[in-house]
């Protein structure tokens, strides 16, 4: 069965870090690419960031550059979002999911194209 896994949510001060885990079971993440997207209350689903199969492409929204970093280790089948200088606003259910690009190069925000989901961890910025 083909499962992505988070993990590292949890309740940070605003101005601290947290990294996110996304790991895969039932299948072997090296030919996907992978996406990071978020649930805040009120809020449409957004994408955050997202990393080739090679992990030679990233891609950050917006608000995001500059404090959130993501990368791979496809040895460990595992996929990292290393958060710095959090906000409040960044307040979310985080989620990972894969897709299976045409090139190893390509990514994309867009969530209609991916087609594994995780469950999603809470992650919480506030004093």
């Amino acid at each position: 069965q083909l499962q992505l896994v988070e993990s590292g949510g949890g309740l940070v001060q605003p101005g601290g870090s947290l990294r996110l885990s996304c790991a895969a079971s039932g299948f072997t993440l090296d030919d996907y690419a992978i996406g990071w997207f978020r649930l805040a209350p009120g809020k449409e689903r957004e994408g955050v960031s997202c990393i080739s199969s090679s992990g030679g492409s990233t891609n950050y929204t917006d608000s995001v550059k500059g404090r959130f970093t993501i990368s791979r280790d496809n040895a460990k089948n595992t996929v990292y979002l290393q958060m710095n200088s959090l906000k409040p606003e960044d307040t979310a259910v985080y989620y990972c999911a894969a897709y299976r690009p045409p090139a190893h190069f390509i990514t994309t925000l867009l969530q209609d194209e991916y087609d594994y989901w995780g469950q999603g961890t809470q992650v919480t910025v506030s004093s």
